[in-house]
């Protein structure tokens, strides 16, 4: 009888756990198996393709379909780092001895960025590129540029504000001579500090981070966990003169592709100094892009979430690649259900991403893979375009759900 018993109970837990599957949710996985490695193989033909029509010694910063032409920049351009990184990457998933040699001839040019003391971006430029190709292929020639660009970034570092200043001084970005404008994006370059840190072993890189960072969950971040896009400092006393935006629909609105910047550095804060405060605030800031009621049903975010005309208003691919990418490695790092929510939404957003509505055709858009990127909508400048950073982040993505799924 004791043996029959047992023999029901184990029976009704198998049924059990068979009914428990979701061969939709299975269905669903095996899709987006195939469209990632469909859409390494059209990256494959874009990026051969861009990398025909991109001049030496230019970077492709967008593609203007009207006229079918290529806009490209010099290597002291912001994004000018997102070109070779892509390259890397998808050398990385597709072993392209083609690729790689786009990627060493772009890495070639940004070489002297390594000493340039005028920008914040020196992260995106620097360790996108050579951080990527160090990381791949080790030489002690990208350490030691990777370490110049570091000292480049701390030397804008102010002692009274905590913070590194993002833009210099100007009219236009609203700070006068006596402030310094710290933007969100500035969160992005903190990880070349880490790096720095490490392979040096000099504390003030990290500590910079640190301090910077602090900064940032202090005085850019909202009750809700949204951000400003710029706050502005005395440089004199460290005093918040302003908290405002320069690329959102408002001072008080949720610009995305801010949010998206905020939320993947301070996952990287995390990830770079396991304390818990930064992985509660990744986690707050995933939570109020993904619960926001104006996140339409695709997960691709408007350009704002406060964006007059919603819901007309347009989407932007390159903040939806960015979140995404984030909470690819948010979800390694949360525990139980949100870990497991966090990579489903992930999974949802590259998915859509990865339709036709977003993802260019083999040999049109450019080159680029994105379509749909809005890059500055109150300047009116690279709206409904493709963008250089989103097909960074969109590929990043991809290569983090292989790795997770273990392929």
């Amino acid at each position: 009888m004791q043996i029959k018993i047992k023999y029901l109970f184990t029976l009704l837990v198998a049924v059990s756990l068979l009914s428990c599957a979701d061969p939709k949710k299975e269905e669903r996985a095996d899709n987006l198996d195939q469209k990632v490695e469909a859409a390494f193989k059209l990256a494959a033909v874009q990026y051969t393709y861009l990398g025909s029509r991109t001049p030496a010694g230019r970077y492709p910063k967008t593609y203007h379909d009207e006229t079918d032409s290529l806009e490209t920049s010099d290597s002291g351009w912001w994004c000018s780092g997102f070109y070779p990184g892509t390259l890397l990457y998808l050398d990385e998933a597709r072993q392209s001895p083609d690729l790689k040699k786009q990627a060493y001839a772009a890495l070639k040019g940004l070489e002297k960025e390594q000493f340039n003391e005028s920008t914040h971006d020196l992260g995106f430029m620097m360790f996108c590129s050579f951080g990527n190709a160090n990381r791949l292929e080790p030489r002690p020639a990208y350490d030691t540029i990777l370490l110049n660009s570091a000292k480049s970034l701390a030397k804008r570092y102010n002692a009274k504000a905590k913070s590194i200043k993002s833009w210099d001084s100007a009219p236009w970005n609203k700070a006068g001579a006596d402030e310094i404008p710290v933007i969100i994006d500035n969160m992005m370059n903190l990880e070349l500090l880490f790096w720095a840190s490490r392979f040096s072993g000099d504390k003030r890189f990290y500590n910079i981070a640190l301090n910077h960072a602090n900064t940032t969950m202090k005085n850019h971040f909202r009750n809700d966990f949204s951000s400003f896009h710029e706050v502005i400092y005395n440089k004199n006393t460290g005093a918040v003169v302003k908290q405002i935006t320069n690329q959102g629909a408002a001072d008080s609105s949720a610009w995305a592709r801010g949010q998206a910047w905020g939320l993947y550095g301070f996952v990287v804060m995390y990830r770079e100094t396991k304390d818990e405060k930064y992985l509660h605030q990744a986690e707050n800031i995933a939570d109020f892009i993904l619960n926001h009621p104006n996140l339409p049903e695709d997960k691709i975010p408007f350009w704002d979430f406060n964006a007059p005309n919603i819901p007309n208003a347009l989407h932007d691919s390159s903040a939806a690649a960015i979140i995404a990418s984030a909470l690819f490695e948010l979800s390694t790092h949360a525990s139980g259900a949100k870990a497991a929510g966090y990579r489903k939404d992930a999974e949802f957003m590259l998915d859509n991403l990865l339709t036709p509505h977003y993802l260019a055709s083999p040999k049109t858009n450019g080159g680029f893979l994105l379509m749909h990127g809005v890059g500055n909508m109150p300047n009116q400048t690279e709206v409904d375009m493709p963008l250089s950073y989103g097909d960074y982040y969109l590929v990043e993505a991809m290569l983090r759900y292989k790795k997770m799924q273990g392929k």
